[in-house]
């Protein structure tokens, strides 16, 4: 079992996380360079906000959207 586990930790520290090792080392070098993943990530959420908004206010200007407090059976 406990070479199981190993095989594990074998799996995830020597294959899995080198790319975050690399990252680590660049941070070094260059801030920005190091932090372009997360620049990416905010920038899909920022840009999937923003489709959200726009169709939250199409539904809402069109009136399609049921605002009624009764709409759910627990609310009455």
């Amino acid at each position: 079992m406990k070479a199981f586990f190993e095989g594990i930790q074998t799996l995830f520290v020597d294959f899995l996380f080198k790319p975050l090792d690399g990252l680590r080392s660049l941070e070094l070098v260059s801030w920005f360079g190091a932090n372009t993943l997360n620049w990416i990530f905010m920038i899909i959420c920022s840009a999937a906000i923003v489709y959200w908004i726009k169709q939250l206010r199409i539904f809402d200007d069109a009136g399609t959207e049921n605002q009624d407090t009764t709409a759910h059976s627990f609310l009455k």
